[in-house]
């Protein structure tokens, strides 16, 4: 927002992205295959560790009840996705466990629950002409955070996005680096965003992170849940501005 209480004109720009943006939960083997090829081509442009030529760069965890595949589509085209994990005390799967188990576990012994989104890759060629890729794809945690009522947001992250995490979303460095850390090949490190606390913050400064319960519920609702799952799912961060 603007000292005045309008809208920046960053934000602005977002919004016009976001009114060609849709997101959808991946669940059919043929997307999953499209993600695969995303991730492989996003990792590899960054130097990360990618699965042999010709396997699929899918994780077991991909499928796990409390994880949470997406894509994010403009204009039809798959530009970039994410994998979501709701931790609990009685579900602890996730990426940032395995890397830092010893942290994870004191947060979920505490009984916290914590939103681990991981597997984050973006069309490196779209870069040019949508910088704004990794807040459209980050919003998804936000909306997670959310809808789930989080204490912590997770970011298992190189540790040159540290910068740019701790000035978005508030986050706090919880666990020292580990260089070339295992299954990534890039120095990495944990951070956690005090979710009650940052939150509004992040929404105030950042408006295009804000959604409409309906958005959320669409997003993360179980199946049964809903009356008829949706196909694609539009954001709802300009409407809840213009209100």
């Amino acid at each position: 927002m603007t000292q005045g209480g309008g809208v920046s004109e960053f934000t602005n720009r977002l919004f016009n992205v976001m009114d060609r943006i849709e997101y959808r939960r991946i669940e059919s083997l043929e997307d999953m295959e499209e993600v695969s090829r995303l991730r492989r081509k996003a990792y590899s442009k960054a130097n990360y560790q990618v699965p042999a030529e010709g396997d699929l760069f899918i994780d077991d965890i991909d499928f796990d009840p409390q994880a949470f595949v997406f894509g994010i589509y403009c204009d039809e085209q798959l530009i970039s996705t994410i994998r979501i994990h709701h931790v609990t005390p009685s579900n602890r799967v996730c990426a940032s466990r395995v890397v830092y188990p010893d942290v994870v576990d004191a947060f979920l012994d505490a009984g916290m629950t914590l939103i681990d989104p991981v597997r984050h890759a973006s069309d490196p060629d779209l870069f040019d002409d949508l910088p704004a890729l990794p807040y459209l794809t980050l919003r998804i945690a936000t909306m997670a955070s959310d809808y789930f009522s989080a204490d912590r947001c997770l970011s298992l992250i190189p540790v040159k996005h540290v910068p740019f995490y701790k000035r978005v979303f508030r986050s706090k460095q919880v666990a020292e680096p580990i260089p070339n850390c295992k299954g990534y090949d890039v120095d990495a490190t944990l951070l956690a965003a005090d979710i009650p606390v940052s939150l509004p913050k992040v929404y105030e400064r950042y408006p295009f992170f804000r959604s409409h319960p309906f958005e959320r519920r669409m997003m993360f609702a179980p199946p049964q849940e809903l009356v008829t799952p949706p196909l694609t799912i539009l954001p709802t961060a300009r409407y809840l501005a213009a209100a």
